[in-house]
């Protein structure tokens, strides 16, 4: 199975299309020449990780966006995983019993809106590794015999391949800058979000995670939101 060697010459559509076809097992790395690297983790051909080498919204902020979605479980069960480091869906549903299909929902929509920044760079060096093991929290397979795939199942081909762009319908087309889609994401907002949204949302994600907001948290536990808030301020120094 070859790979081209350059973005540029391709598309995260084709990449990902060829990997799924020869079943693969390993990790696609994008190497910006600004060294940032991110990394997609594939096996038997099927998503289970997307690393960015910039600020994405962590599982909490994209449970926000569920119906039905209790604050105040949300801040406990992530204050409790930070603690015990451990992941913070496990916790939510293992000890706080959160819903195990909202926490689904929302892994799934947090890798596709890392793939979809993916999709947006314009260039990088591209690699496929087999030996590079996939994160802590890499999504599971289907346990033989199950009639249901799990909570923490792969992204299906429909879900990384459904509407990416061929290298055939690239020409012409100028992706955004990855700065930009990184803000966007940071601050779970759409790419042309009006200014007054972006306000909105920078103001609710900060009090969520500004360190003073959370006194009972450790020293451990503040330092993550310290880094937290400061991306977020970052994104929302970006696009306005």
């Amino acid at each position: 199975m070859l790979l081209p060697g350059r973005l540029r010459s391709t598309t995260l559509g084709d990449l990902l299309g060829t990997l799924h076809r020869g079943q693969a097992s390993g990790t696609l790395e994008l190497v910006e020449d600004r060294g940032r690297t991110h990394r997609i983790h594939i096996a038997n051909g099927l998503v289970v990780a997307v690393e960015l080498d910039a600020a994405t919204p962590t599982l909490a902020e994209v449970l926000r966006g569920e119906p039905d979605t209790d604050e105040d479980l949300l801040k406990r069960s992530l204050l409790r995983a930070l603690a015990s480091q451990r992941l913070h869906g496990e916790v939510l549903i293992g000890e706080f019993h959160g819903s195990a299909a909202g926490v689904g929902r929302a892994l799934r929509r947090q890798l596709a809106a890392r793939l979809q920044a993916l999709e947006e760079l314009a260039d990088a060096r591209v690699c496929f590794r087999v030996a590079v093991r996939p994160p802590r929290g890499a999504l599971q397979g289907r346990p033989p015999g199950a009639a249901e795939p799990l909570w923490n199942s792969p992204l299906g081909p429909r879900d990384f391949l459904h509407g990416r762009r061929r290298a055939r319908e690239r020409a012409g087309r100028a992706p955004a800058p990855f700065v930009h889609s990184s803000a966007w994401q940071a601050l779970g907002l759409s790419p042309g979000a009006e200014e007054s949204e972006i306000k909105r949302a920078y103001r609710r994600l900060a009090r969520a995670v500004h360190p003073d907001l959370h006194p009972e948290a450790t020293d451990g536990e503040r330092r993550v939101l310290a880094a937290r808030f400061h991306a977020l301020t970052e994104a929302y120094r970006v696009l306005t």
